[in-house]
C-alpha cells in the first residue's frame, strides 16, 4: 500500500467530472507508477491510450519497466516507453511513457491526439522547456479540438499559483505521501576546502555512524569521477560504489538503482538525475553537495554555458526526501544552517534560460509566430526569442514574417536542433548527406569519448565508422547513435565512406557559421570566432596545429570560451558554402605600430576576416571612419580638450543628474564615444591624419548636442561664473571634486550670508575660502554657518599673519574687498 493509493478514488472522480486536474504528491508517494495504472479502467478512456511525460530517459525507462512488472509483463505490452534512442511500444500498448520531445512530435503530427485519452505531465516542478511547451500545446488542443482529452499535471513540489493562471480553476488533489522523519546534519565546506574532499569525508562519517546505503548528490559527471577515484580502495569491502549520470551505459544506470546485494551497502554517486522519479532501494542516507549544474543560454553570443550554483530550497527538500522513503533516515548538507535560509525557493524554469531555437521552430509549425500567441506559465525572454528567430531566418527556416518555410518544415521533421537539421539537409546537397547524418547523431548524443579524448570531432566520427575502438565505449550507445544516423540520412547512405577532417569542418560550418574560428597570432592556441568572441583550445590539444577550425561545442564563457569539440576547415569551403553570408567591405582602422590610418578591403564572415587587401584610393569618408575608430580605441582624452569644453561636459552631466527626465544628453565617456558620428564627425570633414584633429573645436561640436533653447537654459541653470559681493564675476569649476566650486579670497565674500546655488537652486556651490596668499583656509557649502562658527578661529590664526588685510569681528556687516585695508581719509 503506497500513500498515493488513498487519494486515487478522489483523483479518478475529479477526472470524471473535469477534464483537467493538478496532483501534488511528495517523493515516495507512488504517483509515477500508480496513477497511470489506476486510470486504465476509467470509463472516459474508451480504449484511448494514456500518455505520460517523464523529463529523463532513465526515469521513463524505469517507470515503464516497473509498471509492466506490476502487470506481470515486459515493457512493450500494456505498458511501453518511447525515448529518442529506444522504443518499446506495440499495438497492445495502453500506457506510453515518453520523454518530452516525443510529445511535441506527436501533437504536431496529430493536433487532436486522437489515439490518446489522457496526457500526464510527471515531475512538472522541474519546469523543463519541453514540458512548458508540451503543456501549452496540449492545453490549446484540449480547448480548441478535444474537450474530452484529460490533462493531469503531477509534481512533488508544485507551486500551483502560476500553473492555475494557465489552466484556470481546476481541482488540486494532494497526497500526504509517506515521508519518514529525516534528521538533517549540516557539514559546511571548510574555508578554502575542496568540495570533493569534504564529500569524501562526510561519506566516511556516514558509513561509520549510519546504516543502509548512501545517495550522494554532486553537480556533474566530472565531480563523480574524481570522487569515485578518491574513494576506490579506501572503503570497506562490503561497500559498493555506483556512479549514476546520464552519460553512463544503460546497464550501469540500472545497476546503480538496483538494491544492494545482501550483506553489502551501496554508495550511489549521482547528479540531479536521481532527484525525482527514481526509487533506489535501501537508501536511508543522503549527502547533498548543495550544488547543481544547469545550462544557461547567452543570446548575445548564441552559446550555452554550464553554470554551477546553489540548489534551490525545493530541490534541497526533494533530495532530503530520498532518505526517508523506506524508514527514518539522515541527510547531510554541505552548507550551514544559516545558508539554508538564503536559498532561492525554486530553480528558475528552463524557458527563462534556454536556447529557444527549437521551441520557436516548433511554434512556427504550430502557427504561432510570436511568444504572445501562446499561453505560457512564464513567458520566454524577448532577447532569447529574438536571437532564436534571427538564427532561424539566417538558416532559411523562417521567412521575414516569422512563418515557417519548406526548409524549416523539413528541418523540424528531423527532430533535432535546427542547426544540426540545417547541416544534415544542406550536407545532402553537397554530397555529404551520410557524414552529415552521422555527425548530427553524434552531436545530439553526449560525447561518446569524453573530455579526455581531446576536442577533435574527427576522432568521434572514426569511432562511428569503426576505424577506432575504445575500451570504455558503451556499445549500446554507439548502436543507438548509428540507428539515429540511419534515420537522419534520408536517401543518403549513413555508412558512406569516412569523410576527411576538413569535410567534417565543412559540415560543422553549416551548423555553426557563427563559430568558425581563426587562430590569433602567437604561440597559445587562441582563436577568434566569427561571432566576435574569443576561444581557446586546452593545452596540448592536437587541433592546435590548425589555423582554421569550426567549434561545435564550447563552454560559453564570456571572455574566452574553451573549445570542447571542433574540426579543421578549409577557407575555400567556407567561401563556397557560406557565400550568402560573406560580405566584402572597406574599412579604415588605426594602426598603433605605424601610427597611421590603414585602409583595407575586407572579405568577412561575421566578425572574422577571411581575406584582406590594401586600398589604393580611399574615400575621405572612409578615412573619417578610421579616425573615429582610432578615437574610440585611444579614448576621449586623446581629443584636444580645452578647459571650457571640459566644463561644458561637467555642467551638462550635473543637469542630467539633477533633472533626469528633462532631456539633457548623456555626456559620459561611453555615450560620447558611441555617438561620435553625430556630434564630432561633422567637424572632421576633409581630415585624413591624426594631427588634423588638433583643429577640431570640441566645445562647438559638443554644443550641437543641445538645441538653441537648451543652450540658453545651460547658461541660466549652470552659469560659468557668479557675481560675488565685490562685484566681480568669479568662475565656477564644475569639474572639481564635489563641484561646482567657487574659489575666492575670504575678504571678497564678507556680507554674503546665503550660500549660492545653481540648477535652479537645487545644487549648492561649494565655497573654497582662500587666504590673501591664495591658499585654502576653509571649504564650506554653508556660508552662514562658517561665518557664525569657524570664522573666529580663522580670524584668530590669520590676522597676525596678514595684518594689512581686514579681519572684522562681524563678517556679516563688513564690506567685501579684494585688497588690503583702506587707509582713512586725511
Amino acid at each position: 500500500m503506497l500513500p498515493i493509493d488513498a487519494i486515487l478514488p478522489d483523483l479518478k472522480q475529479s477526472l470524471e467530472q473535469a477534464s483537467t486536474a493538478l496532483l501534488q504528491a511528495p517523493p515516495g508517494a507512488g504517483k509515477t507508477t500508480r496513477v497511470p495504472l489506476a486510470l486504465l479502467d476509467a470509463p472516459w478512456r474508451q480504449g484511448g491510450r494514456i500518455l505520460m511525460l517523464e523529463p529523463r530517459r532513465l526515469a521513463a525507462r524505469s517507470a515503464a519497466r516497473f509498471m509492466a512488472g506490476q502487470l506481470g509483463e515486459k515493457p512493450g505490452q500494456t505498458v511501453g516507453y518511447r525515448t529518442r534512442l529506444d522504443t518499446r511500444v506495440s499495438a497492445a500498448t495502453r500506457i506510453e511513457v515518453v520523454t518530452e520531445g516525443i510529445l511535441t512530435r506527436l501533437i504536431q503530427a496529430d493536433p487532436m491526439l486522437e489515439d490518446y485519452a489522457a496526457v500526464i505531465f510527471d515531475e512538472f516542478h522541474e519546469r523543463s522547456l519541453q514540458a512548458d511547451l508540451g503543456l501549452a500545446l496540449v492545453r490549446e488542443s484540449q480547448q480548441a479540438l478535444r474537450e474530452d482529452l484529460r490533462l493531469l499535471v503531477m509534481s512533488a513540489t508544485l507551486d500551483t499559483a502560476p500553473i492555475a493562471r494557465v489552466l484556470g480553476d481546476v481541482p488540486v488533489i494532494t497526497s500526504e505521501g509517506r515521508a519518514f522523519p529525516v534528521d538533517v546534519l549540516y557539514r559546511p565546506l571548510p574555508r578554502n576546502g575542496r568540495m570533493v574532499d569534504q564529500v569524501a569525508a562526510v561519506i566516511r562519517e556516514a558509513l561509520q555512524d549510519q546504516s543502509g546505503s548512501l545517495l550522494v548528490f554532486l553537480p556533474g559527471a566530472g565531480e563523480i569521477r574524481r570522487l569515485e577515484q578518491q574513494l576506490r580502495g579506501s572503503l570497506a569491502d562490503n561497500v559498493l560504489i555506483a556512479p549514476l549520470y546520464g552519460n553512463l551505459k544503460s546497464e550501469q544506470q540500472d545497476q546503480a538503482i538496483a538494491p544492494a546485494p545482501d550483506g553489502q551497502r551501496k554508495v550511489v554517486l549521482a547528479t540531479a538525475i536521481a532527484e525525482t522519479s527514481l526509487t533506489i532501494e535501501g537508501v536511508r542516507v543522503v549527502i547533498d553537495s548543495g550544488q547543481q549544474r544547469r545550462a544557461v543560454f547567452d543570446p548575445n553570443s548564441g552559446m550555452t554555458r554550464l553554470v554551477t550554483g546553489r540548489v534551490s530550497r525545493a530541490s534541497a527538500e526533494q533530495r532530503k526526501g530520498r532518505a526517508g522513503r523506506i524508514e527514518p533516515g539522515t541527510c547531510y548538507r554541505l552548507w550551514s544552517e544559516s545558508e539554508q535560509f538564503g536559498l532561492a525557493d525554486y530553480t528558475p524554469p528552463e524557458i527563462l534560460e534556454a536556447d529557444l531555437a527549437p521551441l520557436v521552430l516548433e511554434l512556427a509549425q504550430w502557427g504561432a509566430r510570436d511568444a504572445a500567441s501562446v499561453a505560457w506559465i512564464d513567458e520566454p525572454p524577448a532577447a532569447h526569442w529574438k536571437q532564436a528567430a534571427d538564427l532561424l531566418q539566417w538558416l532559411d527556416m523562417l521567412d521575414s514574417g516569422g512563418a515557417i518555410t519548406d526548409h524549416g518544415k523539413a528541418a523540424r521533421e528531423l527532430g533535432i536542433h535546427p542547426r544540426l537539421a540545417h547541416m544534415v539537409l544542406r550536407g545532402r546537397s553537397i554530397g555529404l548527406g551520410g557524414p552529415g547524418a552521422a555527425l548530427a547523431a553524434l552531436l545530439e548524443e553526449r560525447d561518446l569519448l569524453g573530455p579526455g579524448a581531446g576536442a577533435d570531432m574527427h576522432e568521434r566520427v572514426r569511432v562511428f565508422y569503426g576505424e577506432r575502438s575504445d575500451r570504455g565505449l558503451d556499445p549500446a550507445r554507439l548502436k543507438a547513435v548509428r540507428q539515429a544516423a540511419r534515420r537522419l540520412s534520408g536517401s543518403a547512405p549513413a555508412d558512406a565512406s569516412m569523410p576527411s577532417e576538413t569535410g567534417i569542418g565543412r559540415l560543422l560550418a553549416l551548423a555553426y557559421p557563427d563559430r568558425v574560428a581563426r587562430r590569433r597570432p602567437g604561440n597559445a592556441p587562441r582563436y577568434q570566432l566569427s561571432n566576435g568572441k574569443g576561444a581557446v583550445l586546452r593545452d596540448g590539444d592536437p587541433l592546435a596545429r590548425h589555423d582554421w577550425l569550426v567549434a561545435a561545442e564550447l563552454d560559453g564563457r564570456a571572455r574566452e570560451a574553451t573549445i570542447y569539440l571542433a574540426a579543421p576547415v578549409d577557407p575555400p569551403d567556407l567561401e563556397q558554402d557560406l557565400s550568402g553570408h560573406i560580405q566584402d567591405t572597406e574599412e579604415a582602422t588605426w594602426d598603433d605600430r605605424r601610427g597611421t590610418i590603414v585602409a583595407r578591403r575586407l572579405r568577412k564572415l561575421g566578425e572574422l576576416v577571411l581575406h584582406e587587401w590594401p586600398l589604393d584610393h580611399v574615400d575621405p569618408e572612409l578615412f573619417q571612419q578610421g579616425l573615429l575608430t582610432a578615437i574610440r580605441k585611444k579614448g576621449l582624452e586623446s581629443l584636444p580638450w580645452t578647459d571650457e569644453s571640459r566644463q561644458w561636459r561637467a555642467r551638462v552631466r550635473m543637469l542630467a543628474d539633477t533633472f533626469p527626465d528633462s532631456g539633457w544628453p548623456d555626456a559620459s565617456d561611453t555615450a560620447l564615444l558611441a555617438n561620435l558620428e553625430h556630434w564630432l564627425a561633422p567637424f572632421m570633414a576633409g581630415m585624413t591624419r591624426w594631427s588634423d584633429l588638433a583643429r577640431v573645436d570640441i566645445l562647438t561640436a559638443l554644443n550641437t548636442l543641445l538645441d538653441y533653447p537648451a543652450q540658453q537654459q545651460l547658461q541660466v541653470l549652470a552659469p560659468m561664473a557668479l557675481t560675488i559681493p565685490t562685484g566681480q564675476r568669479t568662475r565656477l569649476d564644475y569639474t572639481a571634486e564635489n563641484g561646482p566650486v567657487l574659489a575666492a579670497k575670504l575678504q571678497a565674500l564678507f556680507g554674503w550670508a546665503e550660500t549660492p546655488a545653481v540648477a535652479g537652486g537645487r545644487v549648492p556651490v561649494l565655497i573654497h575660502l582662500l587666504s590673501p596668499a591664495q591658499r585654502p583656509l576653509a571649504v564650506t557649502a554653508d556660508l552662514a554657518s562658517f561665518w557664525r562658527n569657524a570664522y573666529q578661529e580663522v580670524r584668530k590664526d590669520m590676522r597676525g599673519r596678514y595684518p594689512k588685510h581686514p579681519w572684522p569681528e562681524d563678517p556679516f556687516t563688513a564690506q567685501a574687498q579684494q585688497g588690503t585695508k583702506k587707509r582713512p581719509a586725511r
